[in-house]
């Protein structure tokens, strides 16, 4: 009896195994039945076989599988991401960040170099002022000579198309200026090439004083030791702009070099970069009126012809230095770049330290619109073309 316990108790306690086997022979003779508890009945002439699968389990092998093939993917996840936090300094890759601001506004640097352009044109009326008291007279030294002159006789009138052209680049270039986005960053560009060129202007105004460049020019009369009156002259031609229209640029002494070419070349430089390219037919007429007004300095013998090619190289070789650094970024800090040798350099790495990226030619409002507004109208954008 304790025998037979014995043998049930081991046959309870044996684990139910159930294995599907394919055979590789097929002239096996079929599995023999299966008694119920579990055990194939044993021939004396084969070996015993395994027990074909039951129902439940050909019910329950696919999802076996997908179980394993869930449990191989997240082992595979989880060497991935140990692996990774092992070695993240060899695989971190850098993403930018599109949210930060690569050209901020920064006004109080555009309301510095707006002062700092706002002086120099008054210092320039100061200079204009002092240098007319040492041209010589006419009839001591006669106007020198000059290859346009003896080719193209004057014209009175052309003189007030330049200053007429001069008015209406610098109106457009302003409306322009106004309806950019990043009027901030090209404002201070603008106050600081300003700035610079007249102070060059002075420079050479005051070391080499040119008689008058023709005989029809009328200067205002001398005043030597008189220092009130000389305010008065700085006040006046400040107040008139500097112009001939306004009757209230009547001295003489301010021609090496040019400012009107500096004004009329500068003012189409900025017009042309910071304007779309599909508004091609701006472009041109602002190209005419800048040309057309430089001719006409010399059609009108207002400067020598040295005065306006001076000038013209002067502004179109700072305008582009400065745009060169401006929008190449890898210049700023290139050990061999020549262009950081300039005076300038210090004050163009303040103005221009936080704008990682060129300016992108976009047009807004100056000032928010009403939400029905916003609705009727579209901001007007054009981007430039790198």
């Amino acid at each position: 009896m304790a025998a037979s316990e014995l043998i049930q108790d081991d046959e309870d306690v044996r684990p139910h195994v159930e294995v599907n086997v394919t055979a590789a022979n097929p002239d096996t003779p079929p599995h023999p039945p299966r008694v119920a508890n579990g055990n194939p009945t044993r021939h004396a002439s084969s070996p015993p076989t395994p027990p074909p699968p039951s129902a439940a389990a050909a019910e329950q092998q696919p999802e076996c599988s997908k179980l394993s093939s869930l449990l191989k993917q997240n082992q595979l996840i989880n060497s991935l991401s140990s692996g990774l936090r092992r070695h993240c300094d060899y695989v971190k890759i850098a993403v930018p960040d599109e949210r930060a601001n690569h050209l901020p506004a920064e006004w109080w640097k555009t309301a510095v170099a707006f002062l700092y352009a706002l002086f120099i044109l008054v210092f320039t009326t100061v200079i204009i002022t002092v240098v007319h008291e040492r041209v010589p007279d006419k009839s001591v030294s006669p106007p020198l000579p000059d290859k346009f002159f003896d080719y193209v006789d004057r014209v009175p009138w052309a003189f007030t198309v330049t200053e007429v052209n001069g008015l209406i680049l610098c109106g457009l270039w302003l409306v322009q200026l106004i309806f950019l986005k990043h009027k901030a960053i090209v404002g201070r560009r603008c106050f600081f090439l300003i700035g610079t060129l007249y102070m060059y202007r002075c420079v050479t105004m005051y070391l080499t004083t040119l008689p008058v460049p023709g005989k029809h020019m009328v200067c205002a009369p001398k005043l030597y030791n008189d220092s009130t009156g000389k305010i008065w002259r700085i006040l006046s031609l400040i107040s008139g702009g500097g112009l001939s229209l306004t009757g209230s640029h009547l001295m003489c002494g301010d021609f090496l070099y040019s400012g009107h070419t500096v004004m009329l070349t500068l003012s189409y430089l900025f017009i042309q970069e910071y304007s779309p390219r599909w508004m091609w037919w701006y472009r041109w007429f602002c190209w005419f009126l800048s040309a057309s007004g430089v001719v006409c300095i010399l059609v009108a013998h207002e400067h020598y012809s040295i005065d306006v090619l001076i000038g013209y190289i002067a502004t179109t070789r700072t305008f582009w230095w400065y745009h060169t650094m401006a929008n190449t970024h890898a210049l700023r800090q290139a050990p061999n770049n020549y262009l950081s040798r300039t005076w300038w350099n210090p004050v163009f790495n303040f103005l221009e330290r936080n704008v990682q990226t060129p300016v992108p030619v976009v047009f807004s409002w100056p000032v928010a619109l009403p939400s029905s507004c916003r609705q009727r109208y579209r901001m007007v954008e054009g981007g430039r073309d790198e």
